[in-house]
């Protein structure tokens, strides 16, 4: 029999499920069984605990919720987690070193529920919040079940065991409460917890119509429940379930009235802070005076008007709750212009216009991205529907002439943000922007993510520092209806990174489509207009940008790198700074060794014209492993990259092709031929399996059907597999080298 069953739930698609698994199987102590519970053992969380079982024999996928791992579970104590939490280092040898020092086998009482310390991290800004302190009572419901430790013989003893379902936390500790003969209280820190985002969703739209987000004083209140929101009603029944089972105990004393005040003050958060009605207020009410201990003294106007039910009167003392987030509110929106302010409230007042569509990309600067290819898409698909895209009033003249243009900013942009029905976007619009009910949003990206998104930047003091607001971000986040992915990884990312209640689309990037559209004459031709010679192998060169200071120059000599691959190839560099007063690179350009390409507009252009890829970390990657063409990985400074920046997966370990860690390294895998050879072949086959599964040519096509036209999953293009698809083959020059000896 283990020392500890570890219980790891999961509601819904689970974006951090395996930093929480990683971080019960780091631990220097190792008996334990590790219990991930997913109710869906096909869903990719079902599937990610399955591989982890095959992997290691002290994890058991369980399917169900919490009581179902409980059944399972074989150890002497029982500790529940989500995907949410993670163990500290060393948290299992100090429960163990606690329980050996103050529990039965120091010849004590056996411990039936150990609290344990615990912090939670807030999911937008400020520092985390630590519990419970060395004298905190043990019986405390509040305490969150995430943090304690169960004796299982205890747990079974008593049938603990509650329904399955959502939100039970509260019950299930006020039960346990009531019956534990010995709790304790162990302060030091075990178990860290990253807030998720209490009813994150999307004002309206079609998966949270009128829905509203809880703010960061419901995140962190005293409140044990974990998992998906608890409504009042939810709340209410729990509150009703542990009072029943202590007026049955005949509890009395001052732990009647503890527990009574415990329990009624997350009644009362609830109503101060979370939308409620005349029902809850008075049901409330109810419980209130049915329960309430004697000698009991009341706490506040609040306490008082919940014992009343007295609901006209808690629509008065709400608002005095929530001035300080509203005097915040006021400042930010006192910095808008009032001129802009008035005539963006007189459109949003006008009808929607059920046949206007907006689109945007990169903040105003083109005509490009996922955006882009679902405009033209849209025009061809669903031509009843007038598409608008916006820019800055400087890209004008570079718009395409048939498009439809609006410059950002203008009376024109606020009219058509107030009144289009659909918006794609792949950043965020301005904060400004408001939901209105019946539109529809769709988030499309720009990329897949290596490098730590949205909320999960937080741990990364620099970058966090960098982004602003956590707050404010969530806030865009909640109009989002639609978010689009290329590829599983990227639906659990987006999952974790921005949770909200918007639904993924798992229809692959518009962008990439070209890549299988595009035909062999078409990328000739593109490598004509860039000047690349036809007996030329063309190396696109595409370095991301770095959060730390860098000079880019000093650690990688291009001029020199362009000089020693040779004549056979030519560089086109995709970097604006390489070329600022240097000498070298002029040379090199004016020779034919490198054909500067950061200007051109077309991302996909550039990786049309290109015959292999050489990249650092930058997310084109996944991109162009669409075309099935070598990919050289540059990585000399990974390590601090992924230490600064913070990363979802080990690129070194998993790369699509070749890694290069010195510029010496990187010149010899090309010289050699090794940068097309078999090994590079297979990693990268490896590579399109996990990152390309959606992209097949007709994502542009699924989005438009789905989200314009209004058709079924069933009626959309179904995804052709890998081994079928037939990107554009690259130029006669890259035919295949036979590695030097």
């Amino acid at each position: 029999m283990p020392r500890f069953s570890i219980i790891v739930t999961v509601h819904g698609v689970a974006g951090r499920l395996p930093t929480a698994l990683d971080s019960v199987l780091a631990q220097s102590f190792t008996d334990f069984e590790l219990l991930p519970a997913c109710a869906d053992p096909d869903s990719p969380a079902g599937a990610l605990a399955g591989e982890y079982a095959e992997r290691d024999s002290r994890v058991v996928r369980v399917t169900g919720g919490r009581d179902a791992g409980l059944r399972a579970a074989t150890g002497a104590y029982v500790l529940f987690l989500e995907a949410a939490d993670v163990l500290v280092p060393q948290a299992l040898a100090v429960i163990d070193g606690w329980l050996r020092e103050h529990g039965e086998e120091a010849g004590g009482d056996a411990v039936d529920v150990l609290r344990l310390g615990h912090e939670r991290v807030p999911w937008w800004e400020g520092e985390p919040v630590a519990g419970p302190p060395q004298d905190a009572d043990p019986a405390d419901v509040r305490l969150p079940v995430w943090a304690t430790l169960h004796r299982r013989a205890f747990l079974r003893e008593h049938g603990a065991l509650l329904p399955a379902g959502q939100g039970t936390d509260l019950a299930w500790s006020g039960l346990v409460a009531l019956a534990a003969g010995h709790g304790a209280v162990l302060p030091t820190l075990c178990v860290r917890r990253h807030e998720r985002r209490p009813g994150g969703g999307a004002a309206a739209g079609p998966k949270a119509a009128g829905s509203k987000a809880a703010g960061p004083k419901a995140a962190l209140r005293g409140t044990a429940v974990t998992g998906p929101a608890v409504t009042g009603a939810e709340l209410l029944d729990q509150v009703e379930l542990v009072l029943d089972r202590a007026a049955a105990q005949r509890l009395a004393g001052d732990r009647a009235r503890a527990l009574f005040t415990q329990l009624f003050a997350e009644v009362l958060e609830h109503a101060l802070t979370a939308p409620c009605d005349r029902a809850f207020l008075r049901r409330a009410g109810r419980l209130h005076r049915r329960h309430r201990p004697a000698g009991l003294p009341t706490r506040g106007l609040a306490d008082r008007l919940l014992r009343r039910g007295a609901a006209t009167a808690f629509r008065v003392l709400r608002p005095l709750g929530r001035q300080s987030a509203r005097v915040r509110a006021y400042a930010a929106r006192a910095v808008l212009r009032r001129r802009r302010a008035l005539l963006y409230g007189w459109y949003l007042r006008r009808p929607l216009d059920e046949n206007l569509a907006v689109f945007a990309a990169y903040w105003g600067r083109g005509y490009a991205c996922n955006p882009a290819a679902i405009h033209r898409k849209a025009r061809e698909l669903a031509p009843h529907v007038r598409s608008v895209f916006l820019v800055k009033e400087k890209e004008l003249a570079h718009m395409p002439e048939d498009v439809e243009s609006v410059v950002i900013g203008s009376r024109r942009y606020w009219e058509v943000m107030a009144r289009a029905k659909y918006t794609f976007n792949n950043v965020n619009f301005e904060h400004a922007v408001r939901k209105r009910p019946g539109t529809v949003h769709v988030q499309t990206h720009h990329g897949t993510p290596l490098k730590r998104m949205g909320v999960d930047q937080i741990e990364y003091r620099a970058v966090a520092a960098a982004t602003g607001s956590f707050g404010r971000l969530m806030r865009r986040v909640d109009r989002w209806d639609f978010s689009l992915s290329s590829n599983p990884h990227s639906t659990e990312v987006w999952s974790g990174a921005y949770p909200g209640a918007f639904a993924h689309l798992e229809y692959g990037y518009p962008r990439n489509d070209r890549f299988y559209s595009a035909a062999p004459g078409e990328v000739a031709a593109i490598r004509a207009r860039l000047g690349v010679p036809e007996d030329r192998v063309a190396l696109l060169y595409a370095p991301t940008y770095r959060d730390y200071p860098r000079d880019v120059s000093a650690q990688f000599d291009l001029a020199r790198f362009c000089e020693r691959l040779g004549p056979e190839f030519v560089v086109l560099l995709r970097a604006h700074y390489f070329l600022d007063g240097d000498a070298g690179l002029r040379q090199a350009v004016a020779d034919g060794r490198l054909i500067d390409v950061t200007s051109l507009r077309d991302t996909e252009d550039v990786c049309l014209a290109s015959d292999a890829l050489i990249t650092d970390y930058s997310s084109i990657m996944f991109d162009y492993a669409n075309l099935d063409r070598p990919i050289v990985t540059y990585a000399d400074d990974w390590d601090v990259y992924r230490d600064t920046r913070g990363v979802y997966f080990d690129l070194l370990a998993e790369p699509p092709g070749h890694v290069a860690r010195t510029q010496d390294e990187l010149v010899r895998v090309l010289t050699s031929g090794a940068w097309c050879d078999e090994e590079s072949a297979a990693l990268r086959s490896r590579f399109r399996a996990r990152f390309c599964a959606f992209d097949d040519g007709q994502a542009a096509e699924r989005v438009v059907r789905r989200v314009l036209l209004g058709q079924g999953e069933e009626e959309l293009p179904p995804v052709i597999p890998l081994r079928e698809r037939l990107p554009v083959p690259a130029s006669a020059a890259a035919r295949p080298r036979t590695p030097a000896h």
